[in-house]
């Protein structure tokens, strides 16, 4: 069997590259090209010095960890222990990651597999084989690739759950408890007292409010007509907005006692504020059920317990 020692370890210089560069991303520093050229250089040694004899010393895994060391302080530097130590995991994190993606996925489309004895066994052909080859050659980017994005994706999920809070609102002897995101594009104000208004999801909270009320809400161009009362209606107010694409719309909104806001390890009481009340589901998962006014968590316009 032919090895082709050159490509192997050009191959292995690009791999280390990228999963350098993962890591820089993951760790959100900006690392400087030719450190990244570097440290890949550096890590593609490795493949050589296992062809070479004399060189068995460098399968020991005390030295392999020794030898990583060297590649993270090349590549991202030594500035503080707790930081490099920090990027030393991480990288090795990125290397499982993309290495078990890579079996997983040629394991998934192993198709030479025998049963012997009861047992599975597969097949493979070795640095030689040229299916191989192609199979690292696309699937290594692919998989660099979608470790990226999904983890990407995590991170933003995670921003998006540090954005919710749980709130109770208050009107009368009636409390409505939501999950709320906190939107700092909501800039809808009532013109008239200049309270902030948040929106609540009636898909969900309908049921805390009775039909008479509920009929006003919906049929703001009956606002001012005479029908059935509800002890609420004074509570009423009309609220204008403009949406992109459309023109002046009117919302209706609800005055509540007061807004509790709990968020981690804090309460803010919010006492002047308006709750618009939304006939249209606002989370499509149903992960939250109101979005906050920025102005509630300030302290602008509201009283902080």
């Amino acid at each position: 069997m032919a090895v082709y020692l050159d490509v192997i370890w050009l191959l292995n210089v690009c791999f280390d590259y990228m999963i350098l560069a993962l890591t820089g991303l993951l760790l959100k520093r900006h690392v400087k090209k030719r450190r990244l050229a570097a440290g890949a250089l550096i890590a593609s040694f490795y493949v050589l010095f296992l062809f070479i004899p004399g060189m068995a010393f460098m399968a020991n895994p005390f030295i392999k960890l020794i030898y990583s060391f060297v590649i993270v302080s090349v590549t991202f530097g030594f500035t503080r222990f707790r930081s490099f130590i920090q990027s030393w995991l991480l990288f090795y994190f990125v290397t499982f990651m993309i290495g078990g993606g890579m079996m997983g996925a040629h394991y998934f489309m192993q198709q030479e597999v025998t049963i012997y004895n009861g047992a599975v066994a597969t097949k493979g052909a070795g640095f030689g084989d040229p299916i191989s080859w192609i199979f690292i050659l696309i699937g290594f980017p692919t998989i660099w690739l979608f470790s990226k994005r999904r983890v990407e994706m995590l991170e933003t999920t995670r921003i998006h759950y540090d954005q919710l809070a749980d709130i109770v609102i208050h009107i009368d002897e009636i409390s409505i408890s939501a999950s709320a995101l906190i939107d700092s594009g909501n800039q809808l104000q009532d013109p008239l007292s200049g309270s902030p208004v948040m929106i609540l999801d009636m898909t969900i909270h309908a049921s805390h409010f009775s039909t008479a009320f509920l009929e006003k809400a919906r049929n703001i161009t009956e606002f001012q007509s005479e029908g059935e009362g509800d002890r609420w209606e004074h509570r009423l107010r009309i609220v204008p907005y403009r949406a992109v694409g459309q023109d002046n719309q009117f919302l209706c909104a609800v005055k509540p006692d007061e807004v509790i806001i709990t968020m981690k390890d804090h309460a803010i009481t919010v006492k002047k504020v308006l709750v618009g009340l939304s006939f249209q589901s606002i989370s499509g998962e149903k992960e939250y059920s109101c979005i906050l006014h920025p102005k509630m968590l300030t302290g602008h316009k509201a009283s902080a317990s």
